[in-house]
């Protein structure tokens, strides 16, 4: 099938990529013009491991491209993806200005063409599929929907810095459909991906998406709060969630304690289905608590650097990664973001050090001073904190710390616990939330 895909975000342009992998023509559509020529010379808008030789290796079979013209884009292809951006307001309300104004441009191209498949894969809440894409389309269109056009709901899972990898490796894949002849045609895109394929009406596939995210967020915020209560009890809480973990109802995956989660999609979900919940006159009791842990995260780790540097005025930290997670340039709700915020409301000159994202964050913080070596980072530092679990940053030794005026390691995700004796041997000074204070 020939995909015209629009948005060339983190999901559209992967997405675009995977299908091309597949066999299928594909086009990604994109308004900015610099970002479009940009990719047709092969340089990513963004960082994402595999996706630059998946792109030559596609192109390079005539199998992608990308351009402006969304008209001709929806004109030559059987399916168009829906993969632009559903930003958060203040409230935690989405923004569907991006969807609409996409669908409408697809319906007007569909006037000239016989029965297509339009797919949203954005987030987007339950309900909207049916209640603006579909009448939007057959609006603009003149077409009916069933009949001459088909729409689905096709939410996805995608890690960041693992997006590609899990493209051809899914969990599963959730096909929200408005009739079973476009829910056919869309399972049939993905021949050649082995996993379970769910077929679902169009809200439900929606909520599905919201649903997983906020679980798992659920359990992060869950494991925090238990570790902030081990590390006054002087307990262990990798032990008590390995423990934990081993139990076939719960599984171990999203039970690391830490500083807490960010990224485009948690913070942003998880806020959108408590609005959701507060919108249908529900109280969102877990939610909220969700979010409200994951924002208490960031002070936890300042609280057990105090424990060490009394007076932050005029004292130099270094903060070792500021994307939100590690293989990806992605700052968006990082954690170092109200980390550093509140280090530099204290006085403290930061030095702060990342391989991929600095520019990303230059854009929040200019005046910090900006590393891409660790080591150096952390020359003549009164203490540091551990934030993004780089590989450069897991490759650190003991004696890389000795260069500090104090040796003393906050750590934001407990990425160098297992060297927590060598530590110790040296003099260095280890804290991690969720570590018996008394063994560091």
């Amino acid at each position: 099938m020939n995909v015209s895909i629009l948005g060339t975000g983190y999901v559209g342009l992967v997405t675009g990529l995977t299908l091309a992998k597949l066999g299928h023509p594909t086009i990604c559509v994109d308004i900015m013009e610099d970002k479009i020529r940009s990719i047709n010379q092969g340089n990513m808008p963004f960082y994402e491991k595999g996706m630059e030789g998946l792109y030559k290796e596609v192109s390079g079979k005539g199998l992608f491209k990308a351009t402006t013209d969304i008209h001709s884009s929806v004109l030559d292809s059987d399916v168009t993806f829906v993969c632009v951006g559903t930003p958060s307001d203040a409230n935690g309300e989405i923004n569907l200005d991006y969807i609409q104004s996409a669908v409408i441009q697809i319906g007007q191209a569909m006037k000239e063409k016989d029965y297509h498949l339009v797919v949203i894969k954005s987030t987007v809440v339950p309900g909207t599929t049916e209640e603006l894409v579909v009448p939007e389309l057959g609006h603009s269109s003149g077409k009916w929907a069933g009949d001459q056009f088909g729409v689905c709901m096709n939410p996805e899972f995608l890690r960041e810095g693992s997006a590609v990898y899990d493209s051809f490796h899914p969990d599963r894949i959730i096909i929200g459909e408005l009739e079973p002849k476009a829910g056919k045609m869309l399972e049939e895109l993905y021949t050649g991906l082995k996993c379970p394929v769910l077929h679902m009406d169009l809200k439900t596939a929606e909520m599905v998406k919201y649903a997983s995210n906020a679980l798992l967020a659920t359990k992060i915020s869950f494991a925090n709060e238990v570790a902030n209560l081990c590390t006054i009890m002087d307990i262990d809480v990798d032990k008590v969630m390995e423990g934990v973990g081993l139990d076939s109802r719960i599984n171990p995956a999203f039970l690391s304690s830490g500083i807490g989660f960010g990224g485009s999609c948690f913070p942003k979900d998880v806020s959108a289905l408590l609005h959701m919940e507060e919108g249908k006159g529900l109280k969102p009791y877990l939610l909220a608590s969700v979010l409200a842990v994951n924002d208490q995260q960031p002070k936890e780790a300042l609280k057990l650097l105090k424990t060490q540097v009394k007076d932050l005025q005029g004292k130099t930290i270094a903060v070792l990664g500021l994307a939100f997670k590690p293989d990806t340039d992605d700052i968006r709700e990082s954690r170092a973001i109200p980390l550093i915020k509140e280090l530099v409301s204290e006085g403290v000159k930061v030095r702060a050090c990342d391989p991929m994202a600095i520019m990303n964050f230059k854009s929040v913080f200019p005046d910090i001073e900006y590393f891409t070596d660790p080591k150096e980072t952390l020359e003549g530092a009164d203490a540091c904190i551990l934030h993004t679990a780089w590989k450069n940053i897991l490759a650190l030794e003991p004696d890389d710390f000795l260069t500090m005026k104090r040796s003393i390691i906050i750590d934001g995700r407990r990425m160098l616990a297992s060297k927590r004796q060598e530590f110790l041997e040296k003099g260095i000074i280890y804290l991690a939330i969720g570590l018996p204070i008394g063994e560091s």
